[in-house]
Order: C-alpha cells, then structure tokens, then sequence
C-alpha cells in the first residue's frame, strides 16, 4: 500500500478541525457590554465603546497613536492614502492578496521581490536591488508573526528617501528587543479579524507615530470630516461599529490566556516534529510571540509530497491550509507584472510549494491535536 494510502485508512471519521477558529469569550459576558450599546443608542462614529478601545489596545500593544477600523484591509487602504503614497511600491509575494490589492486599488503598482528563505519575510538585498526612480515605499509583511529585519529595512529606506508600511495583520503583540514591532516604519497595520489571535469579529487598525498623523487617519477613516462643516480630505467609510468595539474590550480580559495556550499547543507540536526528517518548522525569533500560525515546510525528503500531506490530512477530516500558496504573483492579474517572473522569486515559489499550515487555535484538544501529530508521523514512519 503507498505510504499516503496507509495513512488515510488509519484514520475513521471523527471531529472536523481547522486551521483555526476564532476564540469567543463566555456569551454572557458579552450581554452587559451589549445592553450599554442598548441603553446609550450609539451604534458607530467614535462611540464610548470604540474610544476606550483604541486607548486600552494602546496600552496594551505598548503604542502610542492607534485608529480603529471596520476590517484590515480599509486600514491598508488608508495608511497607503494617509501617506499620500504613489508610484512603485516593492512587496512580498509571499502573502494573502489583501496586501497587493490593496497598492492596486489606491492606483500603485506592485513590485514583487524574493523572501528570505528562512525568515520567509522580504529579504533586504533584494529590496535594494529592486530600487528605481519611481519607487516611493516598501511594504512589507511580518510574515506569521515573525519580525522583519525593520534595522536593515529603515536603512534602505532612509538612504532612497522611501515610505515603510507594515503589514502586520500576522503580528498583534509581538516584539522584539525593543518593544513592540509596531512601532517600526512610518505605519503598522493589525487585522483584527476572526481568523486572527485577537479578534473584534471584524476589524483593523493602524499604529501612528505621532498624534498630527492619527488625526490624518482619523479623517481618512471617516469620510475626511473634521467637523460638522468640514471636510479636508476625500475619506471613505472605515469606521468600526461599537458591537465590535466591545467584543474587543471582551477579548482583552482573556487575551493573555489565549497567547498562553496557543504556546502550549505550538510547544507541543514541536517537541512532535523537531527531530521528523523531512519537516522544518518555521520558527519566530521574536522577544515575545503570538503563535498565530504553526507552519511547517514539506521537504523532499519526507516520504509525501506537501499536497499528498494535505490530502491525507483532509481524508481524516483536517483542514490544514497551505498558506501561502499559490503566491500573489502567480494570480492572473498580477502574472504579466515584470516583477512577477518565477526566476525573480526562487525562494517563495519554494516555500510556496512546501508550505502548511497545521490546525491552531484555543481549544484544540491534546486528542485532536495527536490526530495531526499521527498523521505525519505514520507518513514519516512508512518510509
């Protein structure tokens, strides 16, 4: 029998996992916050809920300047604007699509260029290589979570007078050294999306450096009006509503529980597959990380390939993602781009075909979790 067939007959059906879901504190928790939305009458636009958010999310992240928004991709949008960013923008390929579209819809053009084979994050060199006279910033992405090389990034920055957005919808309450990574670059955006370790159901936010530009964001965010009678700047609608402000200030009071089992099940899966031939773990070497993902690399020396792996894992009811694949550059609509040619993105063509994502998340059991574990170890033993 081929090894990926064994390990498919072992496993009878049981409970369906995911790569993740989201966590959802105690329902009756939630109802005083609800029943204040209630009483007050005040749904949207920088309610009490939404204000005391954005201060107790400063405080906690260690940040000064942080603006709510409706979802990531609307902060994404709008830091690009606030910066009044324009021309090429250099970016990884290796990320969900929300990061190019968004350089697209704010009429830029991406300019795709190759990730460091280990930190999986843009690789500096070819950042610099990548400079033309029409390049005006780099956006980045802290890939799972991981840091960037921000000192090796500003300085390439700085010497060609560029712009530094980070994504870092991967990266709520990670630092390193130095603090908090948001505080890198002239703006950081966080998803606060379902899928994400802290979640307001929807959401996002951008991290300023200084107060005049969170008042240019706040603006932005809602429709550019600074007053009843005045409009400064052609803004759209990114507000966040107060039923998901208050689910965050929720998900504050058990946020530090949820970072503390995710690396509980994460430490788990490592002492499973340190030593498995044939798969690496993709680690952080952050001072403080989140565990969003627990992403591994199917090498060729495993007995399966990293789509029979997958297969095999969805045939016992396991839905492990292969994020990020295929990469952003290898879209139709991004193909014809010059910066799109496979030759120039050896190492995020790799990864892409070696990635998986395995399942994460508060309340995976150590039973479901063994099921995984199974898995690729039978695959690894039927070699």
């Amino acid at each position: 029998m081929p090894p990926a067939a064994a390990v498919r007959s072992a496993d009878c059906a049981q409970e369906r996992l995911y790569v993740t879901r989201p966590y959802l504190p105690p329902l009756e928790a939630f109802i005083p916050y609800l029943q204040g939305i209630w009483d007050r009458q005040v749904l949207t636009n920088n309610g009490p809920c939404h204000r005391d958010l954005e201060r107790r999310l400063a405080e906690y992240l260690g940040v000064d300047h942080i603006s709510l928004f409706a979802n990531g991709t609307l902060a994404l949008l709008t830091a690009l604007q606030a910066l009044r960013i324009t021309g090429e923008v250099i970016t990884t390929p290796y990320s969900f699509v929300a990061t190019s579209h968004a350089l697209l819809w704010n009429g830029m053009k991406p300019v795709f260029v190759d990730i460091d084979p280990v930190t999986l994050n843009l690789d500096p060199a070819a950042i610099e290589a990548a400079i033309t006279p029409q390049t005006t910033a780099i956006l980045p992405v802290h890939c799972y979570g991981r840091p960037c090389d921000t000192d090796a990034i500003q300085t390439i920055a700085d010497n060609y007078g560029l712009k530094v957005v980070y994504d870092a919808a991967h990266a709520f309450g990670v630092q390193d050294a130095g603090g908090s990574i948001l505080r890198h670059g002239d703006l950081s955006v966080l998803s606060l999306h379902a899928t994400k370790v802290f979640n307001t159901f929807e959401g996002g936010a951008i991290i300023s450096p200084d107060a005049r530009t969170k008042r240019r964001i706040d603006h932005l965010k809602n429709f550019g009006f600074v007053d009843e009678t005045t409009v400064v700047a052609p803004g759209i609608n990114g507000k966040m509503s107060e039923i998901n402000a208050a689910i965050g200030l929720l998900q504050l009071e058990h946020i530090d529980g949820v970072l503390a089992e995710r690396r509980m099940i994460s430490e788990r899966y490592d002492a499973a597959f340190d030593r498995m031939p044939g798969i690496t773990v993709v680690r952080s070497d952050a001072a403080r990380r989140n565990y969003a993902y627990y992403p591994v690399l199917v090498r060729p020396e495993y007995p399966l390939s990293r789509d029979a792996l997958y297969g095999a894992l969805k045939e016992a009811d396991i839905h492990a993602r292969r994020y990020f694949y295929p990469l952003i550059s290898s879209f139709p609509m991004y193909r014809g781009l010059p910066s799109s040619d496979p030759a120039r993105l050896p190492h995020a063509h790799a990864t892409a075909d070696q990635v998986i994502c395995l399942p994460l998340y508060p309340g995976l059991s150590h039973e479901a979790q063994d099921r995984v574990i199974a898995i690729l170890s039978r695959a690894a033993g039927a070699a």
